[in-house]
């Protein structure tokens, strides 16, 4: 991870702070890892999120339907789904230090230092290649020193190879040895009831799938859909995380888009193949357009056991590539687990053809959270602009899809005088009973304002002036390319709603 890719996440989280995206949850308190609160802008990208993926995957489509399933199932469901077994990471602790981390995630590489051979030890979310050719990388530049001194975000840490000798990895935080992995189960458990034994343990669910899947029969006994067909459904799941990380991309609790989509098993191939490029077209046009987003295929040697394909839809953070969406073809694995678990019949029957079949399953599954923090990534440009007195000036602006931006229209009256602040109320009102988000401000220089807006991604901010009391128009200002124009005070909502699609 390069200096500045750490600068530019320090940026983002600070400007997430300061102007209401992302708070730490429990703050006052302190905070608690791995969970995390939406402030007033933060809720509104996020919900556009949510809505633009409702709004293309289920209302736009004849094939598609919605549901929205209980967080706790019957704990047979996670048994049926191999989660009460499978669902495992491998965890180490530091005999040390005491940290934990995912033994998997842990690396160690020798580094030649002159004369000297040492190890450098480090943990890393997602890339451990990517992170060891870094660290070895920084260990033998002239940098390492001062990265030593002023700490890294990935703890950096060096000891002679001499003093570790027959120990296979250390801790990345103090160099001690660690412990052998056992298993960890990331389901979060809970009880049922008023008793606290066996018979009460019940689990949040860790991924919003199985509700589908075990409502499958419900959907297709009252929707009168008939396969190929989909179901879709947004909301919340939580996992165990052993270390919680890179800001809001590794959480506890998080939000899943997920689709299970149903085909006959001769279609399935072409069906993964729609959805795969459909997906990676959904970020693309909705502003994730630079080289930082890819499509990666899965090798075979990567695919879960009943996984016949599957794809990442990955995205460049600052802190490495990692996935923001996984589109699989699952075979029929699901339905004929929940079949055999459940004793109900999942096979489907085919009234033109006759046939019967349990469906194959593709499977668009993508994170809120994590789409969310890409679109917040992407849009963080820093420009050269002019102030309030037209003196150059280093500008942060967030650079969302209009579709996307929190607030659509900020409305401004020049000063607090002669009727302007009368004339912006009611620009601004008219834009929120349009059902457009509208920030009404009327405090500080002008020039600041804008600023403010740009931190906020809004893409249109309306000014009223001395002009508009002769000939009833407005200054609209752009938020990309700062051009300004000038429009009926009238015209507004529609000049907005035209360009926000």
């Amino acid at each position: 991870m390069a200096d500045n890719s750490n600068e530019l996440m320090d940026k983002l989280v600070a400007l997430c702070k300061r102007r209401g995206f992302i708070f730490q949850s429990s703050e006052i308190y302190g905070g608690i890892n791995g969970f995390w609160d939406y402030g007033p802008l933060g809720v509104e990208l996020k919900r556009n999120i949510k809505d633009h993926w409702w709004n293309t995957v289920v209302r736009q489509r004849d094939d598609m339907v919605g549901v929205d399933c209980s967080i706790i199932m019957n704990p047979r469901v996670w048994e049926a789904s191999g989660h009460v077994t499978n669902f495992n990471d491998p965890l180490v602790d530091c005999k040390g230090c005491k940290a934990r981390y995912r033994a998997d995630k842990v690396f160690t590489v020798e580094v030649k230092d002159g004369e000297n051979m040492l190890l450098l030890a480090g943990v890393d979310a997602d890339n451990a290649d990517q992170a060891k050719a870094a660290a070895t990388e920084k260990a033998n530049s002239k940098t390492r020193r001062r990265l030593e001194e002023k700490g890294d975000s990935l703890a950096w840490n060096m000891f002679r190879a001499d003093q570790a000798q027959g120990q296979t990895s250390r801790c990345p935080n103090c160099g001690q040895e660690l412990t052998d992995a056992r298993k960890f189960n990331m389901m979060f458990k809970t009880f049922v009831g008023a008793m606290e034994d066996s018979s009460a343990v019940a689990y949040l669910r860790p991924e919003t799938a199985q509700g589908i899947f075990a409502n499958y029969k419900n959907v297709l006994d009252t929707s009168r859909i008939k396969v190929p067909f989909g179901i879709a459904q947004v909301g919340k799941s939580f996992r165990n995380e052993i270390n919680p990380r890179n800001y809001t991309f590794r959480s506890r609790e998080f939000e899943q888009m997920e689709i299970e989509f149903f085909c006959h098993p001769k279609e399935a191939d072409k069906w993964y193949e729609y959805w795969r490029d459909a997906r990676y077209k959904w970020y693309v046009d909705l502003g994730l357009k630079s080289s930082k987003l890819h499509l990666r295929n899965h090798e075979k040697e990567e695919l879960a056991h009943y996984a016949r394909a599957c794809a990442d839809v990955e995205y460049e953070f600052p802190f490495g590539t990692s996935e923001l969406e996984g589109i699989a073809n699952r075979t029929d694995f699901d339905l004929t687990q929940h079949q055999k678990f459940s004793g109900r019949d999942m096979t489907y029957f085919d009234d033109e053809t006759k046939e019967k079949f349990i469906p194959y399953v593709i499977e668009p599954s993508g994170g809120c959270d994590r789409a969310t923090l890409a679109f917040l990534c992407e849009a963080y440009t820093e420009d050269q602009a002019p102030d309030e007195k037209g003196v150059m000036q280093t500008r942060v602006v967030m650079k969302f899809h209009p579709a996307l931006a929190p607030i659509k229209v900020a409305v401004f009256p020049l000063v607090k005088k002669e009727g302007m602040p009368e004339i912006a109320q009611k620009i601004h009102q008219a834009c929120k009973q349009a059902n457009l988000v509208s920030f009404y401000d009327e405090k500080g220089a002008v020039g600041r304002r804008y600023r403010r807006q740009d931190e906020a991604g809004t893409p249109f901010c309306v000014t009223v002036d001395g002009q508009t009391l002769a000939d009833q128009s407005v200054t609209v200002r752009e938020r990309d390319s700062l051009k300004q124009e000038r429009i009926p005070a009238d015209k507004v909502v529609q000049y907005v709603q035209e360009r926000i699609r």
